[in-house]
């Protein structure tokens, strides 16, 4: 304690012989300045050992620019105004000073900064954009203008849909390492609530509109004041550039079931040229955001629908194609098809003639109903392995009989229909999720 009033009364001496030399370069020539920094100490602050000061804060933000989700930051210029009274800067009258803001050397001002500030430099043309004003009340206002690159954590699960509600805590401190003020010595208030910020609703961005913003204080250890707005994106520039691109392209794979099979060099030409297009569509739409970004985004939903789409109708070509070329191939007659049933009608009607005897005693002692797709599994006589052998056979032929493609014709046919409703039903789901949940 002894070395503590040793060391404040060192600086008070070291600051009175400071201020006699301001008191002797000039500021007598102002009205009412005569005796203004006798005994002032800038290393303390007003009401030091007292109450704690009050900062009141006001922003007027000139602009926002250079929003980028690949680095989750943003780039704002602001004016940056503070109000507190210091006791100790008293005079007679009436009247404001606007001061040289060089004497802010002389002068004690709180350590104020942007917290999720990643860069930060002051405004220097033609000199340093900063203002002193005194007021006779013992008012200081102190304002300067800057431009900061602030941090910001984006939610890109609805992009190009979302809406970004961004925070700004300017602070008194750093309380990291534990230097500077905590409320027992310095508070912040808002000048006049959400009043004290001006210039959000003039703001023109290239890809946001202002949705809302309001001002809160933060009751913590240290003295925060935070300013959330929120911006919503637009989503016309991505719609031209992205959403009817695609679509388009769907449309256009769809032309394939229009043309004939046979027209294998036309239908191949679609499904060769809309695959590529769509997979560069859909790098060209990451390529302005994050390398690292693990959020699944709106759009890329939507492209990757699109995809399946075309990647589908170039599938049911080649599904239509191999079904016809071998109904085709069953249906062509040939000399060594000719050769060989006329053998098998011989031989058939050679076993015929011969056992046709035994064949009867064999059927009435099995009564097993064969044909060409189902077998009769109820027989006594069968052993069971032999009748789970013949249940499995009826049930694939039943299984393959479902997928086998009678009409291959059928197949554009249906896709004609399948593929446009489909479509429109994911387009109906998706646009009413992502804009309305």
């Amino acid at each position: 304690l002894g070395f503590s009033n040793y060391l404040i009364q060192f600086v008070c001496l070291s600051s009175l012989g400071h201020g006699s030399s301001l008191h002797s370069r000039g500021t007598a020539s102002l009205p009412g300045f005569e005796n203004l920094t006798m005994g002032y100490n800038k290393y303390l602050r007003p009401y030091f050992g007292g109450e704690p000061v009050q900062i009141a804060m006001s922003l007027d933000i000139a602009s926002i620019s250079s929003i980028s989700e690949s680095d989750m930051d943003y780039i704002a210029t602001i004016s940056l105004r503070q109000y507190w009274t210091d006791p100790h800067l008293v005079f007679h009258g009436n009247e404001s000073f606007t001061l040289d803001a060089r004497l802010l050397e002389l002068l004690w001002v709180p350590d104020t900064y942007i917290v999720v500030s990643k860069r930060s430099f002051l405004h220097d043309v033609t000199v340093g954009n900063r203002l002193l004003r005194l007021f006779s009340n013992s008012t200081v206002l102190y304002a300067l203008r800057i431009t900061t690159t602030v941090a910001c954590n984006m939610d890109l699960s609805k992009y190009p849909m979302d809406t970004q509600t961004w925070l700004s805590w300017p602070q008194c401190s750093q309380p990291v390492l534990l230097r500077g003020y905590d409320e027992s010595d310095v508070t912040f208030l808002w000048l006049r609530g959400n009043d004290s910020v001006q210039g959000l609703e003039g703001l023109q961005l290239s890809q946001y509109r202002l949705e809302r913003y309001h001002t809160l204080v933060s009751r913590s250890s240290y003295p925060r004041l935070i300013l959330q707005f929120e911006l919503r994106r637009n989503v016309l520039y991505f719609i031209l550039e992205t959403y009817v691109p695609s679509t388009l392209l769907v449309m256009l794979s769809w032309v394939s079931f229009w043309i004939t099979l046979d027209s294998v060099p036309a239908r191949t030409c679609i499904g060769v040229t809309t695959v590529p297009s769509m997979t560069t569509l859909m790098i060209g739409s990451r390529s302005s955001l994050s390398k690292t970004s693990c959020f699944i985004k709106a759009i890329d939903v939507y492209l990757g629908v699109c995809f399946s789409f075309i990647f589908g109708a170039f599938v049911e070509y080649a599904v239509a194609h191999y079904t016809s070329s071998q109904k085709c191939a069953a249906k062509v007659p040939g000399p060594a098809n000719e050769l060989t049933e006329e053998m098998e009608e011989v031989n058939i009607t050679n076993i015929l003639n011969n056992s046709i005897t035994s064949y009867k005693q064999k059927i009435s002692f099995t009564s097993i109903e064969i044909s060409s797709d189902n077998v009769n599994c109820s027989d006594l006589t069968m052993k069971s392995h032999e009748k789970i052998k013949c249940v499995l056979r009826n049930k694939m032929h039943r299984i393959i009989g479902y997928f086998t493609i009678q009409n291959p014709g059928n197949v554009d046919h249906y896709s004609k229909l399948l593929f446009p409703l489909f479509f429109m039903v994911i387009n109906m789901f998706y646009w009413a999720y992502y804009l309305y949940f």
